[in-house]
Protein backbone atom coordinates (compact mmCIF):
# COMPACT_ATOMS: atom_id res chain seq x y z
CA UNK A 1 0.00 0.00 0.00
CA UNK A 2 1.17 3.38 -0.98
CA UNK A 3 2.76 5.47 2.00
CA UNK A 4 0.41 8.70 2.95
CA UNK A 5 2.17 11.81 2.11
CA UNK A 6 3.44 13.94 5.52
CA UNK A 7 1.51 16.72 6.21
CA UNK A 8 2.51 20.63 5.31
CA UNK A 9 2.13 21.36 9.46
CA UNK A 10 3.80 18.06 10.35
CA UNK A 11 6.82 19.01 8.66
CA UNK A 12 7.39 22.42 9.77
CA UNK A 13 6.93 20.63 13.46
CA UNK A 14 9.62 17.93 12.82
CA UNK A 15 12.06 21.07 11.84
CA UNK A 16 11.07 23.53 14.89
CA UNK A 17 9.95 25.86 12.57
CA UNK A 18 6.67 26.61 14.63
CA UNK A 19 4.48 24.53 17.32
CA UNK A 20 1.91 21.94 17.40
CA UNK A 21 -0.77 24.17 18.35
CA UNK A 22 0.10 27.01 15.77
CA UNK A 23 -0.09 24.41 12.96
CA UNK A 24 -3.33 23.49 14.27
CA UNK A 25 -4.64 27.23 14.72
CA UNK A 26 -2.99 27.78 11.35
CA UNK A 27 -4.88 24.95 9.90
CA UNK A 28 -8.60 26.12 11.61
CA UNK A 29 -7.91 29.53 9.78
CA UNK A 30 -6.79 27.89 6.45
CA UNK A 31 -10.23 26.13 6.39
CA UNK A 32 -12.22 29.17 7.75
CA UNK A 33 -11.05 31.17 5.13
CA UNK A 34 -10.13 28.90 2.26
CA UNK A 35 -6.68 29.40 1.94
CA UNK A 36 -3.84 27.38 1.21
CA UNK A 37 -2.33 26.43 4.85
CA UNK A 38 1.14 27.40 3.47
CA UNK A 39 -0.28 30.97 2.86
CA UNK A 40 -1.66 31.30 6.15
CA UNK A 41 1.30 30.38 8.00
CA UNK A 42 3.40 33.01 6.05
CA UNK A 43 0.62 35.53 6.52
CA UNK A 44 0.71 35.16 10.15
CA UNK A 45 4.03 35.39 10.61
CA UNK A 46 4.81 31.97 11.96
CA UNK A 47 7.20 30.81 9.82
CA UNK A 48 9.50 32.61 7.22
CA UNK A 49 8.24 31.69 3.41
CA UNK A 50 11.64 30.00 1.75
CA UNK A 51 10.74 27.19 4.87
CA UNK A 52 7.19 26.80 4.29
CA UNK A 53 8.59 26.42 0.32
CA UNK A 54 11.16 24.11 1.55
CA UNK A 55 8.45 22.09 3.24
CA UNK A 56 6.08 22.70 0.26
CA UNK A 57 9.23 20.87 -1.61
CA UNK A 58 9.78 18.05 0.70
CA UNK A 59 6.22 17.26 0.79
CA UNK A 60 5.88 16.57 -2.72
CA UNK A 61 9.48 15.26 -3.29
CA UNK A 62 9.78 18.23 -5.95
CA UNK A 63 13.20 20.52 -5.46
CA UNK A 64 13.37 23.77 -4.09
CA UNK A 65 15.39 26.43 -5.72
CA UNK A 66 16.35 29.50 -3.72
CA UNK A 67 16.00 32.35 -6.04
CA UNK A 68 17.51 34.78 -3.12
CA UNK A 69 20.95 32.52 -3.49
CA UNK A 70 24.08 33.64 -4.97
CA UNK A 71 23.54 32.67 -9.08
CA UNK A 72 20.45 30.91 -8.61
CA UNK A 73 18.66 33.65 -11.38
CA UNK A 74 21.42 32.78 -13.71
CA UNK A 75 19.50 29.50 -14.75
CA UNK A 76 16.25 31.77 -15.80
CA UNK A 77 16.17 31.59 -19.30
CA UNK A 78 12.88 33.90 -20.21
CA UNK A 79 12.58 33.15 -23.86
CA UNK A 80 11.50 29.54 -23.37
CA UNK A 81 8.07 30.56 -22.08
CA UNK A 82 5.62 33.26 -23.50
CA UNK A 83 5.81 36.70 -21.84
CA UNK A 84 1.71 36.33 -21.24
CA UNK A 85 2.16 32.87 -19.57
CA UNK A 86 4.98 33.86 -16.98
CA UNK A 87 2.92 37.05 -16.11
CA UNK A 88 -0.05 35.55 -15.98
CA UNK A 89 0.56 32.62 -13.81
CA UNK A 90 3.67 33.87 -11.99
CA UNK A 91 5.98 30.94 -13.35
CA UNK A 92 9.83 31.02 -14.64
CA UNK A 93 11.71 28.48 -16.76
CA UNK A 94 14.96 27.16 -16.06
CA UNK A 95 16.42 25.35 -19.05
CA UNK A 96 15.05 22.64 -21.26
CA UNK A 97 17.33 19.78 -21.45
CA UNK A 98 16.75 15.98 -22.76
CA UNK A 99 13.21 17.65 -24.13
CA UNK A 100 11.49 18.12 -20.79
CA UNK A 101 11.61 22.02 -19.83
CA UNK A 102 12.07 22.62 -16.41
CA UNK A 103 10.01 25.05 -14.93
CA UNK A 104 9.91 27.25 -11.35
CA UNK A 105 6.08 27.19 -9.78
CA UNK A 106 5.34 27.93 -6.61
CA UNK A 107 1.79 25.80 -6.32
CA UNK A 108 2.34 22.41 -6.47
CA UNK A 109 -1.21 21.42 -6.26
CA UNK A 110 -2.26 23.54 -9.19
CA UNK A 111 -2.29 20.16 -11.79
CA UNK A 112 -4.21 22.28 -14.18
CA UNK A 113 -1.35 24.75 -14.60
CA UNK A 114 0.90 22.01 -15.04
CA UNK A 115 -1.58 20.39 -18.15
CA UNK A 116 -2.02 23.78 -19.30
CA UNK A 117 1.60 24.12 -19.51
CA UNK A 118 2.31 21.26 -20.87
CA UNK A 119 0.09 21.48 -24.04
CA UNK A 120 0.38 25.17 -24.68
CA UNK A 121 4.45 24.40 -25.28
CA UNK A 122 3.51 20.62 -26.90
CA UNK A 123 6.54 19.81 -24.25
CA UNK A 124 7.10 17.40 -21.12
CA UNK A 125 7.90 19.59 -17.75
CA UNK A 126 9.91 18.84 -14.47
CA UNK A 127 8.01 21.24 -12.09
CA UNK A 128 10.23 22.81 -9.29
CA UNK A 129 9.17 24.98 -6.18
CA UNK A 130 10.23 28.47 -5.65
CA UNK A 131 8.96 30.95 -3.01
CA UNK A 132 6.13 32.74 -4.45
CA UNK A 133 7.23 36.49 -3.54
CA UNK A 134 10.54 35.69 -5.11
CA UNK A 135 9.13 34.53 -8.45
CA UNK A 136 7.10 37.84 -8.66
CA UNK A 137 9.88 40.00 -8.06
CA UNK A 138 11.92 38.32 -10.55
CA UNK A 139 9.20 39.07 -12.95
CA UNK A 140 8.47 42.42 -11.95
CA UNK A 141 11.98 43.36 -12.27
CA UNK A 142 12.61 41.60 -16.10
CA UNK A 143 9.19 43.56 -16.90
CA UNK A 144 9.66 46.18 -19.24
CA UNK A 145 8.49 49.48 -17.31
CA UNK A 146 8.87 50.08 -13.34
CA UNK A 147 5.09 50.48 -12.83
CA UNK A 148 5.04 50.65 -8.85
CA UNK A 149 1.59 48.73 -7.21
CA UNK A 150 -1.38 51.52 -6.59
CA UNK A 151 -2.60 52.16 -3.38
CA UNK A 152 -6.77 52.42 -3.74
CA UNK A 153 -6.70 56.27 -3.90
CA UNK A 154 -4.35 56.23 -6.24
CA UNK A 155 -5.29 57.55 -10.13
CA UNK A 156 -5.17 54.41 -12.24
CA UNK A 157 -3.57 55.75 -15.12
CA UNK A 158 -0.75 58.65 -13.41
CA UNK A 159 0.81 55.38 -12.77
CA UNK A 160 0.29 52.86 -15.45
CA UNK A 161 0.88 55.33 -18.30
CA UNK A 162 2.88 58.40 -17.92
CA UNK A 163 5.31 57.17 -15.61
CA UNK A 164 6.15 54.57 -18.33
CA UNK A 165 7.25 56.70 -20.68
CA UNK A 166 10.80 58.14 -20.35
CA UNK A 167 10.58 61.96 -21.20
CA UNK A 168 13.86 63.27 -21.10
CA UNK A 169 14.84 60.56 -23.65
CA UNK A 170 12.01 61.32 -26.39
CA UNK A 171 8.80 63.07 -25.93
CA UNK A 172 6.91 60.48 -28.35
CA UNK A 173 5.22 57.53 -27.61
CA UNK A 174 5.77 54.69 -29.51
CA UNK A 175 3.74 51.54 -29.62
CA UNK A 176 5.24 49.49 -28.28
CA UNK A 177 5.64 51.73 -25.36
CA UNK A 178 1.52 52.57 -25.50
CA UNK A 179 0.97 48.69 -25.64
CA UNK A 180 2.53 47.74 -22.41
CA UNK A 181 0.77 50.40 -19.98
CA UNK A 182 -2.67 49.86 -21.64
CA UNK A 183 -2.25 46.50 -20.69
CA UNK A 184 -0.88 46.85 -17.34
CA UNK A 185 -4.02 49.54 -17.09
CA UNK A 186 -6.64 46.54 -17.98
CA UNK A 187 -4.76 44.69 -15.61
CA UNK A 188 -5.09 46.93 -12.99
CA UNK A 189 -8.81 47.99 -13.54
CA UNK A 190 -9.78 43.51 -13.83
CA UNK A 191 -7.11 43.28 -10.28
CA UNK A 192 -8.69 46.30 -8.21
CA UNK A 193 -12.52 45.55 -9.24
CA UNK A 194 -12.10 42.01 -7.89
CA UNK A 195 -9.97 42.90 -4.71
CA UNK A 196 -12.89 45.62 -4.10
CA UNK A 197 -15.98 42.73 -4.28
CA UNK A 198 -17.19 44.56 -7.47
CA UNK A 199 -20.05 42.75 -9.32
CA UNK A 200 -19.77 44.95 -12.76
CA UNK A 201 -16.96 47.05 -14.60
CA UNK A 202 -18.77 49.85 -16.61
CA UNK A 203 -16.09 51.63 -18.98
CA UNK A 204 -18.55 54.56 -20.35
CA UNK A 205 -17.01 56.92 -22.86
CA UNK A 206 -18.06 60.75 -22.62
CA UNK A 207 -17.77 63.87 -24.15
CA UNK A 208 -14.33 64.53 -22.70
CA UNK A 209 -13.18 61.82 -20.57
CA UNK A 210 -13.40 57.54 -20.03
CA UNK A 211 -15.46 57.53 -16.96
CA UNK A 212 -14.61 54.27 -15.16
CA UNK A 213 -16.91 53.61 -12.44
CA UNK A 214 -17.76 49.68 -10.43
CA UNK A 215 -20.66 48.50 -9.02
CA UNK A 216 -20.51 47.59 -5.17
CA UNK A 217 -23.27 46.02 -3.38
CA UNK A 218 -25.71 46.39 -6.36
CA UNK A 219 -24.43 50.80 -6.67
CA UNK A 220 -22.09 52.04 -9.10
CA UNK A 221 -19.26 53.87 -7.45
CA UNK A 222 -16.78 56.25 -9.79
CA UNK A 223 -13.19 54.73 -9.62
CA UNK A 224 -11.29 57.30 -11.94
CA UNK A 225 -11.85 59.28 -15.13
CA UNK A 226 -9.33 58.31 -18.11
CA UNK A 227 -7.69 60.75 -20.67
CA UNK A 228 -10.13 61.18 -23.75
CA UNK A 229 -7.21 59.77 -26.01
CA UNK A 230 -6.73 56.69 -24.26
CA UNK A 231 -10.53 55.47 -25.25
CA UNK A 232 -9.70 53.17 -28.51
CA UNK A 233 -6.45 51.88 -26.96
CA UNK A 234 -8.79 50.71 -23.73
CA UNK A 235 -11.67 49.38 -25.44
CA UNK A 236 -9.74 47.22 -27.97
CA UNK A 237 -7.76 45.62 -25.18
CA UNK A 238 -11.28 44.89 -23.28
CA UNK A 239 -12.50 43.72 -26.75
CA UNK A 240 -9.43 42.15 -27.70
CA UNK A 241 -9.07 39.78 -24.44
CA UNK A 242 -12.86 39.12 -24.96
CA UNK A 243 -12.58 37.25 -28.20
CA UNK A 244 -14.39 40.25 -29.64
CA UNK A 245 -14.62 41.80 -33.43
CA UNK A 246 -12.32 45.18 -32.60
CA UNK A 247 -13.02 46.29 -36.22
CA UNK A 248 -16.39 46.61 -35.64
CA UNK A 249 -17.74 49.11 -33.37
CA UNK A 250 -21.44 49.33 -34.93
CA UNK A 251 -23.32 46.80 -33.64
CA UNK A 252 -23.63 45.17 -29.92
CA UNK A 253 -20.83 42.36 -29.26
CA UNK A 254 -20.70 39.55 -26.14
CA UNK A 255 -17.42 38.01 -25.11
CA UNK A 256 -15.94 36.50 -21.99
CA UNK A 257 -12.63 37.01 -20.53
CA UNK A 258 -10.94 34.77 -17.87
CA UNK A 259 -8.31 36.68 -15.37
CA UNK A 260 -6.27 35.61 -12.42
CA UNK A 261 -6.82 37.64 -9.38
CA UNK A 262 -5.14 35.98 -6.30
CA UNK A 263 -4.44 32.16 -8.03
CA UNK A 264 -8.29 32.16 -8.24
CA UNK A 265 -9.34 32.24 -12.08
CA UNK A 266 -12.23 34.43 -12.26
CA UNK A 267 -14.78 34.74 -15.51
CA UNK A 268 -15.94 37.87 -16.68
CA UNK A 269 -19.04 38.22 -19.42
CA UNK A 270 -18.26 41.33 -21.31
CA UNK A 271 -20.91 43.41 -22.75
CA UNK A 272 -19.92 45.97 -25.83
CA UNK A 273 -22.88 48.61 -27.02
CA UNK A 274 -22.30 51.43 -29.46
CA UNK A 275 -23.12 54.94 -27.68
CA UNK A 276 -22.77 58.26 -28.66
CA UNK A 277 -19.48 59.44 -27.50
CA UNK A 278 -17.65 55.47 -28.60
CA UNK A 279 -18.84 51.71 -27.39
CA UNK A 280 -19.57 51.33 -23.58
CA UNK A 281 -18.28 48.45 -22.19
CA UNK A 282 -19.49 46.45 -19.10
CA UNK A 283 -18.00 43.65 -17.80
CA UNK A 284 -20.00 41.18 -15.34
CA UNK A 285 -17.41 39.70 -12.75
CA UNK A 286 -18.77 36.05 -12.24
CA UNK A 287 -17.74 34.08 -8.99
CA UNK A 288 -18.62 30.49 -9.14
CA UNK A 289 -18.55 31.14 -4.69
CA UNK A 290 -21.18 33.44 -5.17
CA UNK A 291 -23.84 31.28 -5.52
CA UNK A 292 -22.39 28.42 -3.85
CA UNK A 293 -22.52 30.51 -0.89
CA UNK A 294 -25.25 27.83 0.59
CA UNK A 295 -29.21 28.49 1.43
CA UNK A 296 -29.18 29.18 4.75
CA UNK A 297 -26.35 32.66 4.01
CA UNK A 298 -29.16 33.88 1.42
CA UNK A 299 -31.13 35.43 4.01
CA UNK A 300 -33.77 33.30 4.27
CA UNK A 301 -35.47 33.25 7.88
CA UNK A 302 -36.37 30.09 9.51
CA UNK A 303 -39.80 29.34 8.39
CA UNK A 304 -39.23 30.29 5.05
CA UNK A 305 -36.40 28.14 4.38
CA UNK A 306 -38.35 25.58 5.98
CA UNK A 307 -40.88 25.76 3.22
CA UNK A 308 -38.47 26.68 0.34
CA UNK A 309 -36.78 23.04 1.58
CA UNK A 310 -40.25 21.87 1.69
CA UNK A 311 -41.74 22.73 -1.49
CA UNK A 312 -37.62 22.07 -3.71
CA UNK A 313 -38.25 18.42 -2.49
CA UNK A 314 -41.57 17.73 -4.56
CA UNK A 315 -41.39 15.45 -7.39
CA UNK A 316 -43.45 17.70 -9.64
CA UNK A 317 -44.90 21.06 -10.24
CA UNK A 318 -43.32 24.18 -11.10
CA UNK A 319 -41.44 26.78 -8.52
CA UNK A 320 -41.09 30.15 -9.90
CA UNK A 321 -38.45 32.94 -8.47
CA UNK A 322 -39.41 36.58 -9.48
CA UNK A 323 -37.94 39.70 -9.40
CA UNK A 324 -35.95 42.92 -11.19
CA UNK A 325 -32.95 42.05 -12.85
CA UNK A 326 -29.68 41.78 -11.02
CA UNK A 327 -32.24 40.98 -7.79
CA UNK A 328 -30.21 37.42 -6.57
CA UNK A 329 -32.79 35.09 -8.66
CA UNK A 330 -29.89 33.12 -10.23
CA UNK A 331 -27.99 32.59 -7.09
CA UNK A 332 -31.29 31.03 -5.33
CA UNK A 333 -32.06 28.61 -8.18
CA UNK A 334 -28.64 27.84 -7.96
CA UNK A 335 -28.58 27.51 -4.62
CA UNK A 336 -31.58 25.01 -4.59
CA UNK A 337 -29.95 22.53 -7.62
CA UNK A 338 -26.84 22.47 -4.92
CA UNK A 339 -29.04 20.77 -2.75
CA UNK A 340 -30.46 18.56 -5.37
CA UNK A 341 -27.42 17.23 -6.89
CA UNK A 342 -27.46 14.00 -5.78
CA UNK A 343 -26.07 11.04 -7.74
CA UNK A 344 -29.84 9.87 -8.07
CA UNK A 345 -31.16 12.93 -9.86
CA UNK A 346 -30.78 13.83 -13.31
CA UNK A 347 -30.83 17.54 -13.89
CA UNK A 348 -30.62 19.62 -17.06
CA UNK A 349 -30.99 23.30 -17.63
CA UNK A 350 -31.49 25.52 -19.87
CA UNK A 351 -30.06 28.90 -19.81
CA UNK A 352 -29.12 32.16 -21.45
CA UNK A 353 -25.84 32.53 -21.18
CA UNK A 354 -24.45 29.81 -18.79
CA UNK A 355 -23.05 31.83 -16.49
CA UNK A 356 -21.30 29.04 -14.13
CA UNK A 357 -20.69 25.99 -14.42
CA UNK A 358 -21.60 22.69 -11.88
CA UNK A 359 -20.45 19.43 -11.80
CA UNK A 360 -23.22 16.88 -12.19
CA UNK A 361 -25.88 19.19 -13.90
CA UNK A 362 -26.41 18.99 -17.38
CA UNK A 363 -26.39 22.91 -18.53
CA UNK A 364 -27.29 24.04 -22.48
CA UNK A 365 -26.58 26.78 -23.46
CA UNK A 366 -29.43 28.83 -25.58
CA UNK A 367 -28.07 29.57 -29.11
CA UNK A 368 -30.92 31.46 -30.55
CA UNK A 369 -28.32 31.57 -34.19
CA UNK A 370 -28.41 28.14 -35.01
CA UNK A 371 -31.57 27.32 -33.85
CA UNK A 372 -31.09 26.05 -29.92
CA UNK A 373 -33.62 28.28 -28.43
CA UNK A 374 -35.29 27.37 -25.48
CA UNK A 375 -38.47 26.09 -26.70
CA UNK A 376 -35.84 23.47 -28.62
CA UNK A 377 -33.82 22.88 -25.66
CA UNK A 378 -37.14 22.17 -23.61
CA UNK A 379 -38.31 19.85 -25.70
CA UNK A 380 -35.34 17.94 -26.08
CA UNK A 381 -34.49 17.92 -22.25
CA UNK A 382 -38.23 15.81 -22.20
CA UNK A 383 -36.69 13.03 -24.07
CA UNK A 384 -33.12 12.72 -21.48
CA UNK A 385 -35.52 11.69 -18.49
CA UNK A 386 -34.42 14.34 -15.96
CA UNK A 387 -35.49 14.93 -12.22
CA UNK A 388 -35.29 18.46 -12.41
CA UNK A 389 -35.39 20.97 -14.90
CA UNK A 390 -33.92 24.83 -14.78
CA UNK A 391 -35.26 27.02 -17.23
CA UNK A 392 -33.42 30.10 -16.88
CA UNK A 393 -36.50 32.34 -18.10
CA UNK A 394 -39.99 32.16 -19.00
CA UNK A 395 -40.42 34.80 -21.57
CA UNK A 396 -43.00 33.53 -23.48
CA UNK A 397 -46.00 31.48 -24.57
CA UNK A 398 -44.60 28.78 -26.06
CA UNK A 399 -41.50 28.45 -23.48
CA UNK A 400 -44.25 28.51 -20.28
CA UNK A 401 -46.66 26.10 -22.27
CA UNK A 402 -43.30 23.41 -22.01
CA UNK A 403 -42.25 23.94 -18.92
CA UNK A 404 -46.06 23.43 -17.84
CA UNK A 405 -46.37 20.17 -19.85
CA UNK A 406 -42.79 19.16 -18.17
CA UNK A 407 -44.13 19.80 -14.75
CA UNK A 408 -47.70 17.88 -15.40
CA UNK A 409 -46.14 14.73 -16.39
CA UNK A 410 -43.78 14.32 -13.68
CA UNK A 411 -41.22 16.79 -13.08
CA UNK A 412 -40.11 19.60 -10.93
CA UNK A 413 -39.48 22.76 -12.59
CA UNK A 414 -37.51 25.97 -11.70
CA UNK A 415 -37.89 28.96 -13.70
CA UNK A 416 -37.81 33.11 -13.41
CA UNK A 417 -40.08 35.33 -13.78
CA UNK A 418 -39.97 39.27 -14.16
CA UNK A 419 -43.08 40.40 -11.53
CA UNK A 420 -42.98 42.83 -8.96
CA UNK A 421 -44.27 40.65 -6.53
CA UNK A 422 -45.08 36.58 -5.69
CA UNK A 423 -48.83 36.95 -6.64
CA UNK A 424 -48.37 38.91 -9.54
CA UNK A 425 -46.74 35.93 -11.36
CA UNK A 426 -50.11 34.62 -11.62
CA UNK A 427 -51.83 36.98 -13.72
CA UNK A 428 -48.48 37.07 -15.74
CA UNK A 429 -48.70 33.66 -17.15
CA UNK A 430 -52.23 34.07 -18.05
CA UNK A 431 -51.49 37.18 -19.62
CA UNK A 432 -49.10 35.48 -21.78
CA UNK A 433 -51.75 33.32 -23.11
CA UNK A 434 -51.93 30.26 -20.62
CA UNK A 435 -54.94 28.41 -19.75
CA UNK A 436 -55.54 29.65 -16.68
CA UNK A 437 -56.88 25.81 -14.97
CA UNK A 438 -53.08 25.14 -16.43
CA UNK A 439 -51.45 28.06 -14.21
CA UNK A 440 -53.49 27.02 -11.33
CA UNK A 441 -53.00 23.17 -11.18
CA UNK A 442 -48.79 22.90 -12.42
CA UNK A 443 -47.20 26.16 -10.01
CA UNK A 444 -46.43 25.19 -6.68
CA UNK A 445 -45.10 27.66 -5.29
CA UNK A 446 -44.27 31.49 -6.02
CA UNK A 447 -41.29 33.32 -4.29
CA UNK A 448 -40.25 36.78 -4.96
CA UNK A 449 -37.10 38.33 -3.64
CA UNK A 450 -34.96 41.59 -3.91
CA UNK A 451 -31.37 42.30 -2.44
CA UNK A 452 -30.53 44.73 0.63
CA UNK A 453 -27.30 45.75 0.95
CA UNK A 454 -25.58 44.81 4.61
CA UNK A 455 -24.71 47.17 7.49
CA UNK A 456 -20.59 46.47 7.53
CA UNK A 457 -19.70 44.92 10.85
CA UNK A 458 -16.53 46.88 11.26
CA UNK A 459 -18.18 50.55 11.37
CA UNK A 460 -21.70 48.83 12.76
CA UNK A 461 -22.92 51.93 15.27
CA UNK A 462 -27.09 52.97 17.02
CA UNK A 463 -28.88 54.75 14.33
CA UNK A 464 -29.95 57.61 16.57
CA UNK A 465 -31.77 60.01 13.74
CA UNK A 466 -33.13 57.68 11.12
CA UNK A 467 -35.97 59.81 8.62
CA UNK A 468 -39.45 58.99 10.15
CA UNK A 469 -40.82 58.61 6.94
CA UNK A 470 -38.71 54.85 6.10
CA UNK A 471 -39.67 53.89 9.93
CA UNK A 472 -43.09 54.74 9.24
CA UNK A 473 -42.91 52.87 5.55
CA UNK A 474 -41.23 49.39 7.11
CA UNK A 475 -43.33 49.73 10.34
CA UNK A 476 -40.74 50.41 12.69
CA UNK A 477 -42.43 51.80 16.07
CA UNK A 478 -40.76 54.04 18.77
CA UNK A 479 -39.97 51.29 20.97
CA UNK A 480 -38.12 49.49 18.49
CA UNK A 481 -35.99 52.41 17.33
CA UNK A 482 -32.84 51.09 20.23
CA UNK A 483 -32.11 47.84 17.67
CA UNK A 484 -31.97 50.22 14.36
CA UNK A 485 -28.34 50.71 13.15
CA UNK A 486 -26.48 52.04 10.73
CA UNK A 487 -22.79 52.19 9.04
CA UNK A 488 -20.37 55.15 9.66
CA UNK A 489 -18.35 53.89 6.62
CA UNK A 490 -14.51 52.95 6.88
CA UNK A 491 -12.00 51.50 5.01
CA UNK A 492 -13.59 48.32 4.81
CA UNK A 493 -16.71 49.20 3.28
CA UNK A 494 -15.22 51.99 0.85
CA UNK A 495 -17.35 54.25 3.46
CA UNK A 496 -20.56 53.31 2.14
CA UNK A 497 -21.62 51.73 6.18
CA UNK A 498 -22.39 48.48 4.52
CA UNK A 499 -20.88 45.15 2.90
CA UNK A 500 -22.08 42.70 1.23
CA UNK A 501 -25.85 41.80 0.43
CA UNK A 502 -28.73 39.26 1.66
CA UNK A 503 -32.14 38.94 0.08
CA UNK A 504 -35.53 39.46 1.63
CA UNK A 505 -38.17 36.95 0.52
CA UNK A 506 -42.05 36.68 -0.42
CA UNK A 507 -43.11 33.37 0.07
CA UNK A 508 -46.30 32.48 -1.71
CA UNK A 509 -47.17 28.56 -1.98
CA UNK A 510 -50.17 27.60 -3.98
CA UNK A 511 -53.21 26.45 -1.79
CA UNK A 512 -56.83 25.50 -2.96
CA UNK A 513 -58.17 29.25 -2.05
CA UNK A 514 -55.26 30.58 -4.01
CA UNK A 515 -55.99 27.73 -7.53
CA UNK A 516 -59.63 28.74 -7.42
CA UNK A 517 -58.60 32.41 -7.66
CA UNK A 518 -56.34 31.70 -10.25
CA UNK A 519 -58.61 29.70 -12.19
CA UNK A 520 -60.80 32.48 -12.27
CA UNK A 521 -58.62 34.74 -13.57
CA UNK A 522 -59.37 36.87 -9.92
CA UNK A 523 -57.19 40.32 -10.06
CA UNK A 524 -53.99 40.85 -8.44
CA UNK A 525 -54.98 42.45 -5.42
CA UNK A 526 -57.42 38.89 -4.90
CA UNK A 527 -54.68 36.84 -5.08
CA UNK A 528 -52.30 38.76 -2.78
CA UNK A 529 -54.59 39.38 -0.08
CA UNK A 530 -55.42 35.54 -0.27
CA UNK A 531 -51.96 34.77 0.06
CA UNK A 532 -51.57 37.27 2.63
CA UNK A 533 -54.25 35.21 4.99
CA UNK A 534 -52.37 31.76 4.07
CA UNK A 535 -49.57 33.04 5.73
CA UNK A 536 -47.44 34.73 3.16
CA UNK A 537 -45.28 37.48 4.74
CA UNK A 538 -44.41 40.59 2.30
CA UNK A 539 -40.80 41.55 1.04
CA UNK A 540 -40.72 44.48 3.32
CA UNK A 541 -41.82 42.23 6.55
CA UNK A 542 -39.31 40.18 5.96
CA UNK A 543 -36.87 43.47 5.55
CA UNK A 544 -37.80 44.89 8.87
CA UNK A 545 -36.98 41.43 10.71
CA UNK A 546 -33.75 42.17 9.38
CA UNK A 547 -33.52 45.18 10.11
CA UNK A 548 -34.81 45.08 13.91
CA UNK A 549 -31.73 42.43 13.89
CA UNK A 550 -29.34 44.99 12.85
CA UNK A 551 -28.45 43.86 10.01
CA UNK A 552 -29.59 46.26 7.11
CA UNK A 553 -31.18 50.20 7.64
CA UNK A 554 -34.78 51.24 7.08
CA UNK A 555 -33.69 53.28 4.16
CA UNK A 556 -32.29 50.30 2.69
CA UNK A 557 -35.65 48.09 2.94
CA UNK A 558 -38.05 50.58 1.94
CA UNK A 559 -35.99 51.47 -1.11
CA UNK A 560 -36.08 47.61 -2.60
CA UNK A 561 -39.27 46.98 -1.22
CA UNK A 562 -41.10 50.02 -2.64
CA UNK A 563 -43.22 48.27 -5.00
CA UNK A 564 -44.40 46.06 -1.71
CA UNK A 565 -45.12 48.94 0.38
CA UNK A 566 -47.48 50.16 -2.52
CA UNK A 567 -49.21 47.19 -3.07
CA UNK A 568 -50.29 46.83 0.72
CA UNK A 569 -51.43 49.79 0.44
CA UNK A 570 -53.31 49.49 -2.30
CA UNK A 571 -54.63 46.41 -0.63
CA UNK A 572 -55.39 47.74 2.87
CA UNK A 573 -57.48 50.83 0.63
CA UNK A 574 -59.77 48.70 -0.62
CA UNK A 575 -60.21 46.31 2.45
CA UNK A 576 -60.88 49.76 4.09
CA UNK A 577 -63.75 50.33 1.38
Amino acid sequence: MARSRQKLGEILVGWGALTAEQAEKASGVAKSTGKRLGDVIVEMGLAKEDQVYKALAKQFGMEYVDLAAQGATARIDMKLIPEDLVKKHGILPLAKTNGRLQVLIHDPMDLDLQDMIRFRLNVEIDPKIAAKSLIRKYIDASAAGTAKRLAPDQSLVSESIDKSVDKSVDKSIDKEAEEAPIVRLVNRILDEACRMRASDIHIEPMVDRVRLRYRIDGVCIERDNLPKRMQNSVLSRFKLMAGMNIAERRIPQDGRVKFTVDENTIDFRVSACPAYHGESVVLRILRPDSVRIGLENLGFESDNLQIFNRIIRRPNGIFLVTGPTGSGKTTTLYSALSVLNRPDKKIITAEDPVEYNFEGINQCQVKEHIGLTFPAILRSMLRQAPNVILVGEIRDKEVAEIAIQAALTGHLVFSTLHTNDAPSAITRLVDMGIKPFLVASSIQAVMAQRLIRVICKNCKKPYHDPDPKYLRLTGISDDDLPKVMKGAGCDQCVNTGFKGRMAVFEMMVMNSTIRELAFRTAPVSEIRRAALASGMRPLVEDGKIKILRGITTPEEVARNTQVDVDNAAAVAAETDD
